[in-house]
């Protein structure tokens, strides 16, 4: 495996216990995206869309482990772009609750902003996800705008409002202890 400038190898966790995904996570990774709590709000990819992140030098997919064992995952895109702006365009954990979510997505930030090189992140949420939407304002993103009926969902049957959600660097510096 090619290390890439983030420094983090298969046998080398980065901060907050994030790896690189490789070949063998993708199952957890599609188990993860089908789980009937997450398909309405995140998108399953087949094996060769997520094989091709891991060779796009403007992706970086994330798994997520507590106590050495996957638990999560994220995916990291349009790192490079000309405005340091970068897309978590992707996350899911394979359980919630006591904290988690929080400690994952602030990890996540952390790691856009001190290891990526974002000058700014963003992400978006389904409408229909409000825990999502709650964590994400709690962590300081801001909710930019919202996009009626954008997002055709078929775990749903229909297209859900779609919620825009953006930090700075500024923002993430200026909040953080």
């Amino acid at each position: 495996m090619t290390l890439r400038p983030d420094n983090l190898g298969p046998n080398n966790l980065g901060p907050n216990n994030l790896r690189p995904a490789t070949p063998a996570d993708f199952p957890f990774i599609r188990a993860l995206a089908q789980d009937p709590a997450n398909a309405p709000f995140i998108t399953d990819e087949d094996e060769a869309a997520l094989a091709d992140y891991l060779s796009d030098p403007t992706a970086r997919l994330y798994i997520w482990e507590e106590n050495a064992l996957p638990a999560g995952f994220a995916l990291f895109c349009e790192i490079g772009h000309p405005t340091g702006r970068v897309e978590l365009r992707r996350l899911a954990l394979a359980k919630t609750g006591g904290g988690r979510g929080v400690e994952f997505v602030k990890a996540l930030t952390d790691h856009a902003f001190s290891s990526l090189g974002a000058a700014r992140v963003w992400m978006d949420a389904s409408a229909e996800n409000p825990r999502a939407c709650h964590l994400y304002a709690k962590l300081g993103y801001r909710l930019e705008g919202t996009q009626r009926a954008h997002w055709w969902r078929p775990a749903l049957g229909r297209a859900v409002d779609l919620c825009l959600f953006g930090m700075r660097r500024a923002e993430w510096a200026g909040g953080r202890p």
